[in-house]
């Protein structure tokens, strides 16, 4: 049995669509960080989204357990020419709302789409899960591409797995037992 943890990097703050841009998360909650760390496994192995915010929450609840290397592939959505923007502001409104309404095929403006992210970050976590079998895994990762993982776990609807919270520093655990994947815990706050 395979097991990933899936971490949310600790908050930017920012009220906005953060996807690529490379914002510092908010790590000075170091009781929070030692109750995360001491909630998962400790011979888990431990891999991040390239960007600071997942790096740098990696690295404050890794403790003795084995970085692997940053993987680009559990990046947050690309959202193109809505990121940084807030929603009431965002070009292109009618879209926007779509976006979200019916999550699908749908891109942001020279960005992507559900579909792109959850192909993107599902083809990360079986290319761990193959390199790693019946281990741990600790993925520091964003709501989006964890929302993706949720979705593929209890076979739902993008649209459906939108209605999951996915706060900062939670868990969402996932067992993969060899043919599918179970949800163990959702949005779990340690």
């Amino acid at each position: 049995m395979s097991r990933f943890h899936w971490v949310r990097h600790g908050p930017t703050h920012a009220k906005a669509m953060v996807g690529w841009t490379d914002l510092p998360a908010d790590l000075s909650d170091t009781a929070q960080l030692a109750r995360l760390s001491a909630h998962l496994p400790a011979d888990a192995l431990v891999v991040s989204s390239d960007l600071m915010r997942a790096r740098d929450t990696a690295s404050a609840i890794l403790g003795p357990r084995q970085r692997l290397p940053d993987d680009p592939a559990l990046r947050e959505i690309h959202f193109g020419a809505w990121e940084m923007a807030a929603f009431d502001t965002a070009p292109e409104p009618e879209r926007l709302r779509a976006f979200w309404e019916t999550p699908g095929d749908l891109t942001a403006p020279e960005g992507e789409s559900w579909n792109m992210i959850s192909a993107r970050v599902s083809g990360a976590a079986a290319a761990l899960l193959r390199a790693h079998p019946g281990r741990d895994i600790i993925a520091v990762a964003h709501m989006g591409a964890i929302l993706t993982q949720v979705q593929a776990a209890l076979g739902i609807s993008a649209y459906d797995a939108f209605s999951h919270r996915i706060d900062n520093l939670s868990v969402t655990s996932l067992s993969h037992d060899g043919t599918r994947w179970h949800a163990d815990a959702i949005n779990h706050l340690p």
